[in-house]
């Protein structure tokens, strides 16, 4: 048999790829209304969901309501966010779906200290090898794996302890994390948590390249006893996130919860996927949802 023979017939042998990736670069919208029906309607933090293309080398590969997102090159990959401890084993499948392994991640990243976000994070070191980048308020509470007791949701966040997370690295604003060609620009935007983290990155494929802009929550949520009236302090670091975030041009915008940002809508092409005033508009949900916490406080 001929060279040429051999070669046909290995081809015709190979297994079909799992998770085809589509040609385009932009959002994979087929996938992501695969995503939508087996999610519905449901609020579980660890709901299983596909992966889909976001746009580039950019994919979706959480939960239905937390947001995972995996920024890959040849020389490796980031993950950013964990999403819960129970959302893993469907974490993993996802990346190895799309065709990646999650042995080439070299660094996880993340939003914010809660057990929605980083639940996950010490399980996904341990089956990755990869090294951890925090804030230096999120390494605190992540060394422990207990919630922070001054945090305005500890009345609830005290049931949800997390595995302790070792740090691999600190980051502070204008950080970088660099992997091939990714980079990975840190921003600080306490307010949700002392080391709420935004994220920021060029995603490109077919020499088109956009920014990406993973903002953390600033959704200002207190469970009793725990009023925002009485930290004043907290008030004000909320109103300079806001004001900052106001500011920025995001590109596409994601959320630690996608609901937050409408993205599945976005990414289906039911709404514009990179508004110009998404972050001015996202800014100003969290300032209004700040100031009608006060104002109920205030009432009370």
């Amino acid at each position: 048999m001929s060279a040429r023979a051999l070669a046909a017939l290995a081809l015709a042998l190979a297994p079909a790829v799992v998770h085809a990736r589509p040609a385009s670069a932009g959002p994979d919208r087929a996938a992501t209304q695969a995503l939508v029906k087996q999610c519905g309607d449901t609020e579980d933090f660890s709901a299983p969901a596909p992966p889909a293309r976001l746009y580039g080398n950019t994919f979706y590969v959480g939960t239905c309501t937390v947001s995972v997102l995996l920024v890959t090159s040849p020389q490796g990959h980031v993950l950013v966010d964990s999403a819960t401890d129970q959302a893993v084993p469907a974490i993993l499948a996802n990346i190895r779906a799309l065709g990646f392994r999650p042995e080439d991640i070299r660094w996880i990243v993340s939003s914010h200290e809660h057990f929605d976000h980083v639940g996950g994070l010490a399980a996904l070191q341990k089956a990755t090898g990869a090294r951890v980048a925090l804030s230096a308020p999120a390494a605190r509470i992540a060394q422990t794996g207990a919630p922070d007791p001054a945090d305005s949701q500890f009345g609830v966040l005290k049931d949800h302890p997390f595995a302790p997370v070792k740090t691999d690295r600190i980051v502070t604003p204008g950080s970088v994390i660099r992997v091939g060609p990714v980079r990975l620009v840190m921003s600080a935007t306490p307010g949700h948590t002392t080391g709420s983290t935004s994220w920021s990155w060029q995603s490109c494929a077919d020499k088109r390249c956009r920014t990406v802009s993973y903002v953390d929550s600033i959704s200002a949520l207190a469970a009793p006893p725990y009023r925002f009236t009485d930290h004043p302090e907290v008030v004000a670091r909320f109103r300079r996130t806001f004001a900052a975030i106001a500011a920025r041009r995001c590109g596409i915008l994601v959320t630690p919860h996608p609901s937050v940002s409408n993205l599945f809508e976005r990414m289906q092409g039911q709404e514009p996927l990179a508004p110009q005033d998404a972050c001015r508009a996202y800014a100003a949900k969290g300032r209004k949802g700040l100031d009608a916490q006060l104002a109920k406080e205030t009432a009370k």
